[in-house]
């Protein structure tokens, strides 16, 4: 199984003997391509080293040909990578095509795939992997390097963030900064992106109702109406909202929950009938609330309806276009522990949204 498992990965092919002929918008396009295929097949192959790397099996001999597998024929081999890539990228640096949120991106992969991991609950795990391979012999290394469900045969599993799911998060950041903007661009169908900007917000908390309880327009003025009455507490950003989250867990474990308000100081009372959830500057590492005030804010021009449209996005077209450019830029997205979007009214509760808020961890 193992030696299957290098197959799996779509690397950079490509010889220079090939790229001699193209012009400087030929070569990017081919590592932009290149990219767009390394995003659909590469996910799924890290899944399958995790599998690998938890399948005792595996792991009851041969530990000199799993050393090799692992540490040359897939980390090795992404350290040469990067180094390849890296160089195509500083050759066409000069052009202005190059998005240079991928020098960012490719440094951080380096230093997961050199041992220096970013994880601190990782480093010792990681550091006696690339000291001494024999510590894979124990299966709770091999835990915290695999990541993924782990946990007693048949009985409750715990799901671990491992080392290669570290791999696997810088490896699609590369690809996402070179390929994003291209698709960013296309996505933007009837409608247009006028603004792009990160804001950090002291602690605030957010105020409202669950959108299951507002029924129709004369529920969603009341509580606006309510909201307007407490002016000592503006926060500052003090647009109607639709705040949405999954409670800081994943979308396939927590369904989507929507809530009617706004942004208002930290210490604001809570009105009767009403929830909260607070946000601060700050990752206190717990899933759900408090959220990180901290977050990218888009504003759109153009048809509403075209902003809005479902069919061909992940989500709608804001909330596509809006996480794609923070996917661009190599910034994170505290998925699913501090996740949150929102809708921006600018004209007020009744117009429709035109900005859009997403969750950054900057």
């Amino acid at each position: 199984m193992g030696h299957m498992l290098v197959n799996e990965f779509c690397w950079i092919e490509f010889g220079e003997v090939e790229r001699e002929n193209l012009t400087e918008k030929e070569k990017y396009q081919q590592l932009v391509s290149w990219a767009g295929k390394a995003r659909g097949t590469n996910p799924n192959a890290f899944d399958a080293v995790t599998k690998w790397l938890l399948d005792d099996a595996q792991w009851q001999g041969g530990l000199s040909e799993n050393e090799c597998i692992l540490m040359k024929d897939i980390i090795g081999r992404f350290k040469e990578q990067t180094e390849r890539l890296r160089a195509c990228l500083l050759e066409l640096k000069t052009s202005g095509m190059v998005n240079e949120a991928v020098f960012d991106a490719l440094d951080r992969f380096e230093d997961e795939l050199s041992g220096r991991t970013h994880a601190e609950y990782l480093k010792d795990s990681v550091e006696q992997m690339f000291r001494d391979f024999s510590s894979m012999k124990d299966r709770n290394v091999r835990e915290q390097i695999a990541g993924g469900k782990t946990g007693p045969t048949g009985t409750d599993t715990v799901e671990i963030f491992g080392y290669i799911n570290f791999l696997k998060d810088c490896d699609a950041a590369v690809q996402w900064t070179l390929f994003m903007p291209d698709v960013v661009e296309k996505q933007q169908d009837g409608f247009k992106l006028e603004s792009f900007v990160y804001r950090k917000m002291p602690a605030v908390r957010f105020i409202g109702k669950d959108e299951r309880d507002v029924p129709d327009m004369e529920a969603r003025s009341e509580i606006f109406r309510i909201l307007d009455s407490m002016n000592s507490y503006r926060s500052g950003f003090d647009y109607d909202l639709l705040f949405m989250h999954h409670y800081g867990k994943g979308v396939d474990v927590s369904p989507w929950h929507g809530f009617w308000g706004r942004f208002m100081k930290a210490d604001a009372p809570v009105p009767q009938g009403f929830v909260s959830f607070d946000l601060v500057p700050e990752n206190n590492g717990k899933p759900g609330a408090p959220f990180i005030s901290q977050f990218a804010y888009a504003i759109f021009s153009g048809d509403p309806v075209a902003m809005h449209m479902r069919e061909k996005y992940d989500s709608d077209g804001m909330y596509d276009v809006t996480r794609n450019c923070m996917l661009a830029q190599g910034v994170n997205i505290p998925y699913p522990d501090k996740y949150w979007t929102a809708e921006v009214f600018l004209k007020g509760y009744s117009a429709a949204s035109t900005a859009y808020l997403f969750s950054a961890e900057l």
